[in-house]
Parts: structure tokens; sequence; C-alpha cells
């Protein structure tokens, strides 16, 4: 059964850096998208950044230049620069896994929290 790991979570204070990492462990046979999620006390879950099979990125406008989403194999992470208070937020990694050419799941990590302090 494939499984997501995430670690790199933390407390950091604001203008610090935090890098989070998600590795799928298991039978994979490829893997489409992969992204990140965060989710705040009182907010929706929202989509962070996804990076593409081609290694095409987008993010939500709030983190763009200061956030960078990339991948490796089966292990998605995200660089984190120059984090705010308002980044504060349990994150959540993302991936569009098939385990056959016909077993196609989208798995979540179990999350990670990240604390920027003021």
């Amino acid at each position: 059964q494939v499984q997501l790991l995430e670690s790199g979570g933390g407390l950091v204070q604001a203008g610090g850096s935090l890098t989070l990492s998600c590795a799928a462990s298991g039978s994979i046979f490829s893997i489409n998208a992969m992204a990140w999620y965060r989710q705040s006390p009182g907010k929706q879950r929202e989509l962070v950044a996804i990076v593409t099979t081609c290694d095409n990125t987008n993010y939500v406008d709030s983190v763009k230049e200061r956030f960078t989403i990339s991948r490796d194999k089966s292990t998605v992470y995200l660089q984190m620069n120059s984090l705010k208070p308002e980044d504060t937020a349990v994150y959540y990694c993302n991936e569009d896994v098939f385990y056959s050419v016909r077993d196609r799941r989208v798995l979540w990590g179990q999350g990670t929290q990240v604390t920027v302090s003021s």
C-alpha cells in the first residue's frame, strides 16, 4: 500500500525558511501531479503549489516568489523562504498516484504543522 510521509515542519521566526518533504512509499507505477495544500484554523484547505510531471509549476498568489515546489521521483518538496505569520498552517502533500495502469488514486500526507512567529 502506498503511503505519503511528510517531514520538515516546525516553528520559525518571520523571515525564516523551512523545507517540507513528502515521500511516497510502496509499489508505484507512476505519479502524475504533486502538490502542497495548507489549512489554518477556521479556514478551508487551499492549494499552495503544484508541480506536474513536466515540472510545470503553479502557486497561489500569496506565496509566489517566496515558495518553490520541486519533485524528485516519488518525493515532493516545498522550499519556503521569507515566511510570514500568515503562512502558519498545517501543510498537506497530495499526490496523484497510479498503482497500475488501471488503479489511480489521490493520496494525502498526514499533515505537518508550520508555525511562523512574529
